[in-house]
């Protein structure tokens, strides 16, 4: 099993950036396919970004490519989540997941971090 603690959310006006991070418990994080996730009030939960335990793909959003940035650090157990550009519509909560395998769920979430960005 994986616990996971996200960090790095906040207030930001519009056109500003955040970094989120993701720091996971246990010996195995770097074999586990991480995702980042959101869910903006009132809208279901929409995935962000993934990205595989080996880095070797990489998955955005349309409503996010270009400005935010999927990366981990296995040696720190921590993925992160770069925020760019930042506009009111990205205001959500943002949680991380791991999955075992790539057609597994994501059994294990983080109990998420707020961003909310003013205009």
């Amino acid at each position: 099993q994986v616990q996971l603690v996200e960090s790095g959310g906040g207030l930001v006006q519009a056109g500003g950036s955040l970094r989120l991070s993701c720091a996971a418990s246990g010996r195995t994080f770097s074999s586990y396919h991480m995702g980042w996730f959101r869910q903006a009030p009132g809208k279901g939960r929409e995935l962000v970004a993934r990205i595989t335990s080996n880095v070797d793909s990489i998955y955005y959003a349309d409503s996010v490519k270009g400005r935010f940035t999927i990366s981990r650090d296995n040696a720190k157990n921590t993925v992160y989540l770069q925020l760019n550009c930042l506009t009111p519509e990205d205001k959500a909560i943002y949680y991380c997941a791991a999955r075992n395998g790539l057609r597994s769920n994501y059994d294990y979430w983080g109990q998420g971090t707020q961003v909310t960005v003013s205009s």
